[in-house]
């Protein structure tokens, strides 16, 4: 098995989710850190057109999006589990509404008032004006919660994951699943990166006293590395077998395998990616695709989140 590199920058939430899952699993990966901002040149070769972070990557092998990074990393390293068996279905549809409703509310509440000053005080004024337009590039498929709006839903949203940790450790059971790595990173954002607006977390202590359990799981062993060194790895590779299953076909689209395609997030992140279709299970696609500096690579999306579409020349 060829290194886990993961492509990723210290206050990226997604990122955070994803650096705890590796300590959860005990797993050894190299760091590259990445821009917040386009341009990401870096990035692009391996991907193609993906910008989102974090990416993970496994020799030639490109897994973006946190819910199929952590499908991959449950594959190769399947205890602990993320999924356990006795609620895999419940756990992933927590996981899925933190991913996405929980973090909106979150990062619109923790990214006004005060926040801003938390984040950007200390920089030059074009830095958080770059970010901001850079964000609204990638959000202008979504709609916009107020910081009103975002506050009331955060408080709602705090209140039921304490109710959902009344009498248990985690979200839920005894042990954590991929609902608490999902929910933990839009407030580990509040309370690590907008410091002056972590109050809100305090009329909920079940849940401060269960982010202190996720924080201690920590990050498990990263070794820094460089872009270079991560897309010449890609091209030394050569396309080992993939972790996920590529055999079975669900054909939803009336596309066939071998077809030219891009996939691109449906909502938030639009760019998109152009390659083969190699694979087109019931939950990823992988498009195959060459660059000149990373060399032939194969990049794996979840289908939930993202469109197919086949390129017609």
């Amino acid at each position: 098995m060829a290194d886990l590199i993961l492509h990723h920058y210290p206050t990226s939430p997604f990122a955070e989710k994803v650096r705890l899952v590796l300590g959860y699993k005990q797993l050894a990966w190299k760091s590259v850190f990445i821009p917040p901002v386009m341009p990401k040149p870096d990035v692009l070769a391996l991907t193609g057109g993906y910008r989102k972070t974090p990416i993970l990557q496994i020799g030639a092998d490109i897994y973006c999006d946190t819910a199929l990074i952590c499908n991959a990393l449950e594959h190769l390293a399947p205890s602990p589990a993320l999924y356990p068996t006795a609620h895999s279905g419940l756990a992933r549809t927590v996981a899925q509404w933190a991913d996405e409703t929980l973090f909106r509310a979150a990062m619109a509440y923790s990214i006004s008032g005060s926040g801003v000053a938390d984040l950007f005080g200390a920089m030059p004024p074009a830095v958080g004006q770059a970010f901001a337009e850079d964000r609204k590039a990638m959000s202008a498929n979504m709609p916009r919660l107020r910081p009103g709006d975002a506050t009331s839903a955060t408080r709602s949203y705090l209140r039921r994951l304490s109710d959902m940790l009344d009498g248990q450790p985690y979200l839920l059971g005894t042990a954590p699943c991929i609902a608490d790595f999902a929910a933990y990173h839009p407030l580990w954002f509040i309370r690590t990166c907008t410091p002056s607006m972590a109050g809100i977390l305090d009329a909920t202590p079940a849940v401060l006293a269960w982010m202190d359990r996720m924080l201690a799981i920590g990050h498990g062993s990263p070794e820094r590395f460089s872009a270079a060194q991560a897309i010449q790895a890609a091209a030394q590779a050569g396309l080992a077998t993939p972790l996920l299953p590529q055999s079975t076909v669900q054909d939803d689209h009336g596309i066939p395998l071998g077809s030219r395609v891009s996939v691109g997030g449906e909502a938030f992140g639009p760019e998109a990616t152009e390659g083969e279709l190699v694979a087109a299970t019931r939950m990823h696609y992988t498009l195959l695709r060459t660059d000149e500096r990373a060399g032939t690579v194969r990049v794996h999306f979840p289908r939930i989140g993202y469109v197919l579409r086949k390129v017609t020349a």
